[in-house]
């Protein structure tokens, strides 16, 4: 099993942020921005309790709408494919970068379920 990392921060305006960071150094998903080192830490245990969820594809015409916790994987305003995994509660977790092949997204959750369950947690340097 791969074992991954959550690196998260301090940002600029004293809020705090996360990634999802492979084994081999790349960053395949990133949180929204927190108020709280705590909301923060949270977050990243919800990657982890809600990595096996199942994944709704967005970018098919008449897909099935799933419940939630739920990846989605859908196409942004660039034309390349995204996912997303959202919480039980609808709020969003983590999103991705954008991705030229629907395969390329569809490896990054993957990714997630591989790295997220025992992925350690440490705070990002600053550089």
């Amino acid at each position: 099993m791969a074992h991954g990392k959550f690196t998260w921060k301090t940002t600029a305006s004293g809020k705090f942020h996360f990634n999802l960071v492979a084994s081999n150094g790349q960053v395949i998903a990133s949180s929204q921005t927190y108020d709280s080192k705590d909301s923060c830490l949270a977050g990243i245990e919800s990657v982890r309790k809600n990595a096996a969820s199942h994944v709704e594809d967005q970018t098919v015409e008449g897909f099935a709408t799933l419940t939630h916790p739920k990846y989605e994987v859908y196409v942004d305003k660039a034309g390349e494919f995204r996912f997303r995994l959202k919480a039980r509660n609808g709020e969003n977790i983590v999103g991705s970068e954008g991705y030229k092949a629907k395969a390329s997204c569809l490896n990054g959750i993957e990714s997630i379920k591989n790295h997220a369950p025992e992925a350690t947690v440490v705070e990002e340097e600053e550089k």
